[in-house]
């Protein structure tokens, strides 16, 4: 949600920045050349910092949010990419969707979405670190709670986005951020697929990393929240023995690996691994999806079941056993009397007669043969015979239905057609009434409908009924900005592209639409209680930042006002728009208590953040680091201005971890 309009302190720091020029660069974008465009600030908002990398898709960036000052990094739609093939656009927009759909604390959140001239752009939180591929080059090979402790995090993510009906499709070393404080986040959700909306079918181009994706990706069937298990479990692999389960010279033989073959055990290539943690990756790779975990939930306890050696309980079954192979001195020996006299009773026999033997049971073997392989022949033509039904005019549905129950496969061939509703089969081969074998092939072809479609109107609805009236036509609304409104109200849309009525190709899928986000007239709390000016700001459609900075001060006329507020007084911003506050406190006067924290254990470093509910808000009061070597059970102060009793949270690396009472005195 955007406000593109700059303080006049923020335009004043603009116009003394003559090295770093605010300029257009819809013309300087070079693909082959992206460090030219560092120096450069789009929309008079995002400075660009510094190159860092370039991808299928986009050109990616660290940047510096000049309203904010926060680092930022800002993915672009390549113009190349976007020239050659419109379908990058669509896929873009689709991170856009997906990732406005998601608020987690281990994925890379979206910050925002617009477009500077023809460019496209996204706007994420920025991840200062690693990729968990570049930690496992450098490291080699992680240990088990090093494994275990990034992989739940990554199935948080992953629990979060399946909730959402949201699949990640390419789920890889790659992808999963581990940053400078330890914490893990997940990133590009670029070829997610919202479930409900479209899912994975082998009529598409199969997408993903080869190394990482699922039996079913490799075989182009759909993929479904197991698939992004499955890649897990294969990263966990990776970790624990420093390389991928499956490697060859082409994609082809790597992905006929994926489907036919099992992975070398992790046992063997490391024989000290934790055998729990090694049959929880051995169930997440199964081949089928209904053998593999069900939910990341679910795997993420067995990991930590695992990790503590607690089997009981445990989703995983055991690992396979060899099959134990009779040693060969356990054979019985036949004793050498037996052998001669079988010897001398062979001798004895005429050689004629096993001849003549021989050459009869042949000749009945050869007349059997015959006879079973004709009466194969008979039962296969009346079992497995069938016969083409007629498909044409019936809708998709229908059809896969009817052809199912005569035991064919079908293939689809899509193509538009201005007399037939989307859907429709409008032609078959072969034709009705042919015979065919069961489980053989009818290519049937179904209409799109209508080559060209007419965009519905949707400013002056909420976003709601904008959403739905776009479904109707088959488009997918895309928020590009949310802007200040004197005159409409909050959650209406405002315009949309394309216009309404205009004819566009029915392969566009979205429509762009900026959204109200009414006003609010920032207005002067400081000098106020905190209690006050949160009163104020709330009776105006604003909200106070739950993250309250202090000034410390020995006035004790001013404890408990606040100090400064992070927007000036009689601004105009969106309704909704946190304010951040500091407040003056004597430390003389603070109410407090001595706490003593429960660490879990950690081979690295450990992010803790206590708050206490105040009022009910979630007010910070203590965050530390800790190393593996300091105590796991330290002693804080929490302090609040007013004395009671209180709710407090704990947060390890960010994740709520567990919570409990305290009083103040």
């Amino acid at each position: 949600m955007t406000d593109r309009r700059l303080p006049a302190s923020e335009e004043e720091v603009i116009r003394r920045a003559p090295s770093e020029p605010v300029r257009r660069f819809t013309e300087q974008l070079d693909p082959n050349h992206p460090e030219k465009l560092v120096g450069y600030v789009l929309n008079d908002r995002y400075r660009l910092v510094e190159h860092r990398g370039t991808g299928g898709m986009a050109i990616v960036y660290r940047a510096q949010d000049l309203r904010t000052q926060h680092e930022v990094a800002v993915k672009i739609l390549r113009p190349d990419k976007m020239s050659e093939d419109p379908s990058y656009i669509e896929r873009f927009q689709r991170e856009a969707e997906v990732a406005m759909t998601m608020d987690h604390a281990n994925i890379v959140n979206l910050r925002d979405v617009g477009k500077d001239g023809d460019m496209r752009y996204l706007v994420m939180e920025y991840v200062p670190g690693q990729t968990l591929k570049e930690l496992i080059e450098r490291r080699g090979r992680l240990t088990a709670k090093e494994a275990v402790s990034i992989s739940v995090r990554v199935l948080a993510a992953l629990q979060h986005a399946h909730s959402h009906h949201i699949i990640h499709r390419d789920i890889k070393p790659q992808n999963i951020l581990v940053d400078n404080r330890g914490y893990v986040k997940v990133a590009d959700f670029g070829i997610a697929r919202i479930v409900t909306k479209q899912t994975l079918t082998k009529d598409e181009k199969v997408l993903g990393s080869v190394y990482y994706y699922s039996p079913e990706q490799a075989l182009g069937k759909q993929a479904d929240e197991r698939s992004d298990l499955y890649s897990v479990g294969v990263c966990i692999y990776e970790m624990l023995t420093g390389r991928v389960p499956f490697d060859g010279d082409t994609s082809q033989s790597i992905s006929f690996q994926q489907v036919t073959q099992d992975p070398t055990p992790i046992s063997e290539i490391v024989p000290t691994v934790n055998v729990l943690v090694e049959r929880v990756c051995a169930m997440a790779m199964q081949k089928k999806p209904e053998n593999r975990y069900q939910s990341a939930f679910d795997m993420a306890n067995d990991l930590q079941r695992a990790i503590r050696g607690q089997s009981a309980g445990m989703l995983a079954p055991p690992l396979a056993q060899t099959p134990q192979v009779t040693p060969p001195e356990e054979i019985t020996t036949v004793k050498p009397s037996l052998l001669e006299s079988a010897r001398v009773r062979i001798s004895m026999i005429d050689k004629r007669v096993l001849l003549r033997v021989a050459i009869t049971l042949l000749s009945l073997l050869l007349v059997a043969l015959a006879l079973w392989r004709g009466g194969t022949a008979i039962v296969e033509n009346l079992v497995n015979s069938t016969t083409v039904p007629d498909l044409v005019y019936q809708d998709l549905a229908a059809a896969q239905r009817i052809a199912a129950q005569k035991a064919l496969e079908l293939q689809i061939v899509e193509t538009y057609d201005p007399n037939s509703a989307a859907g429709t089969v409008i032609q078959q081969a072969p034709a009705e009434g042919s015979p065919l074998k069961k489980g053989d092939t009818v290519v049937i072809t179904v209409s799109k409908g209508p080559a060209t479609q007419v965009t519905p109107k949707v400013v002056g609805m909420t976003l709601q009924d904008a959403i739905a009236a776009a479904q109707k036509a088959g488009l997918t609304i895309t928020v590009v900005e949310t802007v200040v409104s004197p005159d409409v109200q909050i959650g209406f849309v405002l315009s949309q592209v394309p216009a309404e009525n205009t004819s566009i190709s029915s392969d566009t899928t979205v429509l762009q639409v900026t959204v109200s986000g009414g006003l609010s007239v920032v207005p002067q709390v400081t000098g106020y209680s905190l209690a006050e000016a949160q009163t104020m700001l709330s009776a105006v459609g604003l909200a106070a930042s739950p993250s309250v900075q202090y000034v410390e001060t020995e006035a004790e006329e001013l404890h408990g006002t606040v100090a400064t507020q992070s927007l000036e007084p009689g601004a105009q911003v969106i309704q909704g728009t946190a304010v951040t506050l500091s407040v003056y406190r004597v430390p003389s006067m603070m109410h407090s208590a001595e706490l003593t924290l429960n660490l879990e254990d950690s081979e690295g470093l450990l992010s803790v953040r206590v708050t206490l509910d105040v009022g009910g808000t979630e007010e910070k009061v203590f965050q530390a680091d800790y190393t593996a070597d300091m105590s796991r059970h330290p002693v804080i102060t929490i302090q609040a201005q007013e004395a009671g009793t209180y709710t407090y949270r704990v947060y390890f690396n960010n994740i709520f971890t567990y919570l409990g009472e305290i009083t103040l005195e």
